[in-house]
């Protein structure tokens, strides 16, 4: 018998690609407005994207305000005209056509993983955007449900998500549940505050501050199986600033 029976994973860089598909959608955006992707701009455009979404997380921002001014700020900063709103919805389009999954075999682990559990996505982003990923990349075929940020009114790392989350799937019990992510400040901090076991996917071996402690920490998302159905060998780690690596 499975450990948890309910996973919760993030779906940007954890089962979908993210940053192959803000690479395209973004080049596509900027060629439509006549300006040249440039690594400078591209690399312009995610800083204030990223600061702005660091910003959602931590409820310093409204959802509104990131998508109003994140490209009216990259317009401003550049020196070009245009109207940033209207880039913005252009954007997202585009966005919503690039459901790339991460490298390596996501569709046969999740294959593998529903035979044991319930699984959902919770992610922070635009419904219209991540749920046309998530279908058209062939991962909604193994969830119960796709919830989004902009459906709940609420981002990660905030709880009410995977609260809502838990309550839709007929969840009770979380001592059976494991949230999956890439991003210790969203989702790892997110399933901490929800009082969930948390399972970090640092697939590029970055170095943890030790601000945030996942229960578990693997490299590869084929190394979930045995977490999930807790092989003999693996304990939860209860001592500050440890995890499992495996």
């Amino acid at each position: 018998m499975a450990k948890y029976y309910c996973i919760l994973f993030d779906a940007d860089n954890t089962l979908l690609d993210f940053d192959a598909a803000e690479r395209k959608a973004l080049a596509e955006t900027l060629t439509q407005y006549g300006i040249e992707p440039s690594n400078e701009t591209v690399e312009r455009y995610r800083a204030i994207n990223e600061g702005l979404w660091r910003q959602l997380e931590k409820g310093q921002i409204r959802r509104e305000k990131l998508v109003n001014e994140r490209f009216t700020r990259f317009l401003k900063e550049i020196g070009a005209a245009g109207n940033g709103a209207e880039m913005n919805r252009y954007y997202l389009n585009q966005l919503s056509t690039h459901p790339d999954l991460m490298p390596g075999n996501v569709l046969d682990v999740l294959h593998e993983l529903a035979e044991v559990a319930t699984m959902a996505i919770v992610t922070n982003g635009f419904d219209k955007v991540q749920s046309r990923r998530v279908k058209e990349s062939g991962v909604a075929a193994f969830m119960e449900e796709v919830f989004v940020s902009e459906q709940s009114e609420s981002e990660k790392p905030n709880r009410k998500i995977f609260d809502t989350a838990l309550r839709t799937l007929g969840v009770e019990n979380r001592d059976h549940v494991l949230v999956v992510g890439d991003s210790l400040s969203s989702d790892i901090q997110g399933g901490i505050n929800a009082g969930l076991d948390t399972c970090w996917l640092n697939r590029n071996h970055i170095e943890n501050p030790g601000q945030v402690c996942p229960t578990y920490e693997i490299d590869s998302l084929e190394q979930l199986y045995p977490i999930v159905m807790e092989s003999d060998e693996l304990a939860r780690v209860g001592m500050k600033n440890r995890r499992h690596q495996i």
